[in-house]
């Protein structure tokens, strides 16, 4: 734990003082969003922070590599390292593009696409796909590239869509990524993972510079982590999820909920973005609108329009992601409670949508 600890907190100092210069560069480049009717900022807001965020993740990662409790276990003869590091640094330079120039969906997709296959090749990818109360699908080597594939380009979308108000995004990725840091120390300690996963390191750095971005990040913010940062956090989650979650057949303790469906664990920790991801498709097509076209009817925005300050809304979905990851992780340490998990996820999903549909606040104006 206490390497583990180091390079948290290394990831977390090093991101916050690399901001720093990044934002001067990035200012003194024009790189700035401009305020617009989908934007929160009332004045241009330097973007493409998420460089200090992957300037801090190599750097963690090269001094992980030369530790002796990652550089035996992890790192020694393992393409794994090698891989994420380069499918983050592909999936960073798609974001900083599209941050610049605004690509096409397709370009962007395509890029996506690019940074999962470099993961798929070096050794990234899922064995395994769970489903919720059918057992688990053993993925073929015609499946596993294309699953592979499509779960890094759902989770990095997915955090790319609630990146919409200031430290929300880096806020609910520190909050999953210590959830799922813990989870895999449990799993760890049941001896169903191996020393040499690289999940629980990607995990514990991904938190680290998520915290170090946020005082830059809250509201007021001085600079947003743009397409750069949300598609790269989203792909080191990807990553830590296919690692862990998806390389075992092994069951924990015959009753873990985890380990029923433990693909289910990002829908369930990362649920605000996630949840947020399948609305926001099916609203746009209802409407007829191009499902890549943004809108402000995201739960943050709605949030917003329900009279809720822009910290106040903030802090109530980071809230609602830590009950969630709370729920989850209750029966690792209780051995217990596994059943009531699927019916504690379905409640607070729908005290999300009762309390934060577009018709709520209709009815409150109305009376």
């Amino acid at each position: 734990m206490v390497g583990y600890a180091e390079l948290f907190g290394l990831a977390a100092v090093l991101t916050y003082l690399l901001t720093f210069p990044v934002r001067a560069l990035v200012v003194r480049l024009g790189a700035v969003v401009e305020p617009g009717e989908r934007r929160m900022h009332d004045a241009p807001m330097a973007t493409i922070g998420g460089a200090s965020m992957w300037l801090a993740f190599v750097a963690a990662i090269g001094v992980a590599s030369v530790l002796p409790q990652f550089h035996r276990a992890v790192f020694a003869g393992s393409s794994a390292p090698v891989g994420v590091l380069l499918g983050a640094t592909v999936m960073f330079v798609v974001g900083v593009v599209d941050d610049l120039i605004e690509v096409s969906a397709p370009a962007k997709l395509a890029g996506q696409v690019l940074a999962a296959t470099v993961l798929y090749f070096l050794g990234i990818s899922l064995f395994y796909f769970r489903i919720p109360f059918a057992g688990f699908v053993v993925l073929g080597p015609d499946l596993t590239p294309l699953f592979s594939v499509l779960w890094v380009v759902v989770m990095a979308n997915a955090i790319n869509v609630i990146d919409g108000l200031d430290g929300l995004a880096a806020g609910i990725v520190a909050i999953a990524s210590g959830a799922f840091f813990i989870y895999s120390v449990r799993l760890s300690d049941a001896g169903l993972l191996s020393p040499d996963n690289i999940g629980p390191l990607l995990a514990a750095v991904v938190c680290g510079i998520c915290v170090g971005f946020l005082p830059h990040n809250f509201h007021p913010a001085k600079i947003i982590m743009g397409d750069a940062g949300a598609l790269f956090l989203g792909l080191l989650m990807a990553a830590s999820t296919m690692v862990v979650g998806g390389r075992t057949a092994d069951p924990f303790s015959g009753q873990t909920y985890f380990f029923f469906a433990p693909l289910f664990i990002p829908f369930v920790i990362l649920g605000v973005p996630l949840v947020d991801t399948v609305f926001s498709v099916i609203r746009r097509a209802a409407k007829g609108v191009k499902v890549a076209e943004a809108d402000k009817d995201h739960l943050h925005h709605r949030l917003m329009r329900l009279g809720h300050g822009h910290r106040r809304a903030v802090v109530i979905l980071w809230a609602w992601t830590a009950i969630l990851s709370g729920v989850v992780l209750y029966p690792t340490f209780s051995h217990q409670g596994n059943a009531l998990i699927p019916f504690g996820v379905l409640a607070l999903g729908v005290a999300l949508y009762t309390l934060f549909h577009p018709g709520v606040r209709t009815r409150r104006m109305a009376s």
